[in-house]
């Protein structure tokens, strides 16, 4: 005699299967290498420029205008680092939170990088 599963558990078992594959791609995906900060970042050059970035990636250090720039806009869904010079690195770093502006003070070097805080 042979015992077999109800339709009704074998599908909960398919279903329950199904979620922890389904669950496990979009983990996967997410932590890719491609990860954008969805949303632009958006500046103002030394000659009044305005510059748009738009869904920049979370990864590495990002370059402004070589001028620099004193007003950074991050709308963005990430958090981020304004640095001073070309490279992110050294102090007199600003932090500036998702959906905030940040202008520079005069006396205070420009910002010539920034990086995402993930």
């Amino acid at each position: 005699m042979s015992v077999t599963a109800p339709p009704t558990a074998l599908r909960r078992r398919t279903g329950i299967a199904a979620g922890a594959v389904l669950l496990t791609l979009t983990v996967t995906g997410c932590s890719g290498l491609g990860r954008t900060a969805v949303g632009p970042v958006e500046y103002t050059t030394e000659q009044d420029k305005v510059v748009s970035v738009n869904s920049p990636s979370v990864n590495g250090c990002h370059e402004l205008e070589p001028g620099g720039t004193r007003e950074v806009s991050n709308e963005t869904r990430i958090d981020m680092i304004l640095y001073s010079t070309r490279d992110c690195s050294g102090g007199g770093t600003t932090y500036v939170a998702t959906t905030f502006t940040d202008v520079n003070s005069p006396r205070n070097l420009p910002w010539r990088s920034y990086r995402f805080v993930h």
